[in-house]
């Protein structure tokens, strides 16, 4: 049975009271900081304070509700404006008691479900055209869900493109990167295509205003790098160097800098992976010209990684060192409000791992293993993708550095995380790990992870091939 159409949007006057004399951008900004106290991700800017002001968002997932949750501990959900869950999202779709249920739609067979309450996939999001999309069951179905519907431009089909559909995209982008953080780039690929292209027909569609061009360039420019980001860790570089070019390409048209500079940082990552570590400086470069004018230490922080990470692998130890330094320091001034959303995954533990994989690349054994060993101690559990990463990053360096009982043992729990996680990047970096391990198979420890990994050799190839050696992260 489909879903009732929701009733028409009524502004939220107790959210508004709540934000008292703040800007909505200022609210947001308290909004955020709450989070982080809490450990918790969320996005949140004056554009998502207006549309829980106008009405838009009747109910705010669960990320958020911990959030809010955690600012005002002794009001309820109604009592800051919103509908209930229950009321939101129909008693069809629930019982008395028990996790909300997925109203299907017709659509691929769906994969095992997760716990909602992890919020990597939650049926009813903030986006009223997201809800109608929705499909049920698995990471996959949820990328196609986080899209807006292709098919003929709005325009064409006479109506404008407006804000519904510049927040589709600017969703599609958020859960996309969700879902890859915790599941791997390999099941989310392949239906990526959709969202992509509708994206696109936003744009060719006009007839939208000045404020609406602007979010569907930035998103749409975010969502090709989402999409390329989905194909370098599942083994297409090609197709990455593509995806990447486009959002490039959309940002220049758009003069977008932030997009630029974003564009440019994976660029560099990809070109270190491929092969080409001058091309990863000269694109790091790039980007930090650009980043200069948007008042983000922490972005210039994680660029400077990406050159340091390309002087590493032409084993410029002097211009690694120097740079890893910048790092650190633009990294120690703390986050602000300019920090890129996509930035979200750049902590501690991503600064320590990306100087792991320089030290790595230098050869000195002992500091890499110093940086890894952090960089899975400090990696926040929402990033099972990363966490799987560096601990698959320790055991190389591991054996490297002569420990190979210890190095079968970050190994195990690597294979482990892969149960979880589904990237060939990552599990090209264990397979090397093993190849490296089998010398030692007469170590019981060596013996007993490669016991384990031969017997997940019979599973099924992964859906893309890399295409080049490298050590890698997160994006």
């Amino acid at each position: 049975m489909p879903l009732p159409e929701p009733p028409p949007p009524r502004p939220n006057t107790a959210f508004r009271r709540l934000r008292g004399q703040l800007s909505p951008a200022e609210f947001a900004a308290s909004v955020r900081r709450a989070a982080r106290e809490i450990g918790e991700q969320v996005s949140c800017d004056a554009r998502y304070i207006g549309r829980v002001e106008s009405g838009a968002i009747r109910c705010p997932n669960y990320a958020y509700e911990r959030v809010f949750r955690h600012m005002f501990p002794d009001r309820a959900l109604t009592d800051l404006g919103f509908a209930s869950r229950e009321s939101v999202r129909g008693h069809q779709a629930r019982g008395p008691a028990g996790p909300p249920v997925p109203v299907p739609v017709p659509g691929p067979r769906p994969g095992p479900r997760e716990p909602q309450d992890r919020g990597s996939v939650d049926v009813f999001e903030e986006s009223e055209l997201l809800r109608r999309s929705f499909m049920a069951g698995g990471a996959a179905a949820a990328a196609v869900a986080a899209a807006p519907r292709a098919g003929t431009p709005p325009r064409r089909a006479g109506r404008r493109v407006g804000e519904a559909e510049a927040a589709a995209v600017e969703e599609a982008v958020r859960r996309i990167r969700v879902l890859d953080d915790r599941h791997g780039a390999d099941p989310l690929y392949a239906h990526t295509a959709k969202p992509l292209s509708a994206a696109y027909a936003l744009l060719d569609a006009g007839g939208y205003s000045r404020s609406i061009a602007e979010r569907l360039f930035a998103g749409a420019g975010e969502l090709a790098i989402s999409v390329g980001w989905l194909a370098h860790d599942s083994g297409r570089l090609s197709d990455a160097r593509s995806h990447y070019a486009e959002a490039l390409a959309t940002a220049r048209v758009s003069g977008d800098a932030a997009l630029e500079a974003h564009a440019f940082c994976n660029t560099a990552f990809l070109a270190r992976d491929a092969g080409h570590p001058r091309e990863a400086v000269r694109a790091a470069q790039a980007a930090q010209r650009v980043a200069e004018r948007l008042a983000s230490p922490r972005l210039l922080s994680l660029l400077a990684l990406r050159e340091a990470g390309g002087l590493a692998w032409l084993t410029d130890r002097g211009g690694c060192e120097r740079a890893l330094l910048r790092a650190g320091t633009l990294f120690g001034r703390g986050p602000c409000d300019a920090d890129p959303e996509w930035m979200s995954f750049f902590g501690e533990a991503e600064l320590e791992g990306l100087e792991a994989q320089c030290w790595s690349a230098l050869g000195d054994w002992k500091r890499a293993i110093e940086h890894a060993r952090r960089a899975v101690a400090l990696q926040n559990p929402h990033f099972t993708r990363n966490i799987a990463l560096f601990t698959t990053e320790l055991a190389s360096d591991l054996v490297a550095g002569g420990a190979p009982d210890a190095a079968a043992a970050s190994a195990g729990r690597a294979l482990g995380l892969l149960d979880q996680v589904k990237s060939s990047r990552i599990r090209r970096m264990l397979d090397d790990t093993a190849r490296i391990l089998r010398p030692y198979g007469r170590d019981e420890a060596v013996a007993d992870f490669l016991a384990r990994y031969e017997a997940t050799t019979a599973r099924p190839e992964p859906t893309g091939r890399f295409e080049a050696t490298g050590r890698t992260s997160p994006v």
